[in-house]
């Protein structure tokens, strides 16, 4: 893609950024730079590399699945103001 003076501007307009004269071209040469990068990654063959969900190949270690607290939402909801039916009642705030 050609970066010329009228792309640079309109994206400094769209991130409504006060892009001066001076400072222009410096803008125009770092996007063709980062366009050039962005190509030269694109023409790498990775066909035959498998995307990875991790980069350290890290396995997730995991606590089992057990109940570790007692039930206490009798307690709980003997002190709340409101309940029905197990549920905490709440007063509406929006009409």
């Amino acid at each position: 893609m050609q970066v010329d003076p009228s792309v640079v501007t309109a994206i400094a307009e769209l991130a409504q950024l006060q892009l001066e004269e001076e400072d222009l071209q410096e803008n125009i040469d770092s996007m063709s730079n980062i366009l050039a990068l962005v190509d030269q990654m694109q023409s790498v063959d990775t066909s035959a590399i498998e995307p990875m969900a991790n980069p350290l190949d890290a396995v997730q270690t995991l606590r089992p699945d057990e109940v570790t607290e007692p039930d206490r939402r009798e307690a709980f909801q003997s002190i709340a103001p409101a309940t029905e039916a197990g549920f905490y009642l709440v007063p509406k705030v929006i009409e």
